[in-house]
């Protein structure tokens, strides 16, 4: 993807202020050559080796107490378990507690009746062995998980990919910048400006699965495909024209 603008100087360029995921470079452009200004974007696609689900456990009860005591007993089997699986600890977060109140609806238009609480407890897991990741589903929800949503896929390390589409990136802007200048009689361009963002995105929208496992019923290891995911880096760069 490319936006272009070109516009004539004098006119003050500004570099953006650099940022964790934005690096910045500034000359000050000579006065009386026109510029032109690029935003380009290239995605680099790769196999991802991470994989990232939340998982819990909801928990019912007469008294606000005795539901979060039963989920406490529940949460603290299937974390167990996942420890037991090989998850480091460090890549085990709790990410929500939540306590509410419980009703009862019917079909007869009467009021909601309150029949006590509900307790869910969350933790989000990183799995650094993706072809595990249905097996390690499977083992959560056999010690009492109902919960799970994802998975999320990425690449742990996507600095050679990041490199990567900079440097396809660059190479398409300066091309791009060289074309405009030639089409109104330059020979030449310089860059005055760049600046960066990164980030990563699924080819296929980041679809997401989500499960609530009903008492009773025997879990089967669901199967999981990683596919590709994308580390795309949008360069915006600053060029003069040159004779």
């Amino acid at each position: 993807m490319t936006t272009p603008l070109v516009r004539a100087l004098p006119l003050a360029i500004l570099a953006a202020a650099a940022t964790p995921a934005m690096a910045a470079v500034e000359i000050t452009p000579s006065a009386g050559a026109p510029i032109v200004e690029l935003s380009v974007t290239e995605t680099v696609l790769g196999a991802p080796d991470t994989a990232t689900f939340s998982t819990g456990v909801t928990s019912k009860a007469p008294t606000a107490s005795a539901a979060l005591r039963q989920n406490s007993a529940d949460m603290d089997k299937v974390i167990r378990q996942i420890v037991a699986l090989g998850i480091k600890r460090e890549d085990i977060q709790t990410s929500g507690i939540n306590l509410n109140m419980d009703y009862e609806y019917g079909t007869d238009g009467r009021a909601p009746r309150f029949i006590g609480y509900q307790v869910t407890n969350t933790v989000t897991v990183k799995v650094r062995q993706v072809d595990r990741l249905g097996a390690i589903l499977d083992s959560v929800v056999s010690q009492g998980a109902n919960n799970i949503s994802g998975p999320y896929f990425s690449i742990d390390d996507d600095s050679a990919a990041q490199a990567e589409a900079r440097d396809k990136a660059m190479k398409r802007a300066q091309m791009q910048a060289m074309d405009y200048a030639k089409r109104v009689g330059f020979t030449g361009v310089q860059v005055l400006a760049v600046s960066e963002a990164t980030y990563n995105a699924s080819p296929f929208g980041g679809a997401e699965m989500k499960v609530r496992a009903m008492p009773g019923i025997v879990a089967a290891a669901p199967p999981i495909e990683g596919g590709q995911v994308g580390t795309s880096v949008t360069v915006n760069v600053t060029y003069q024209m040159t004779r």
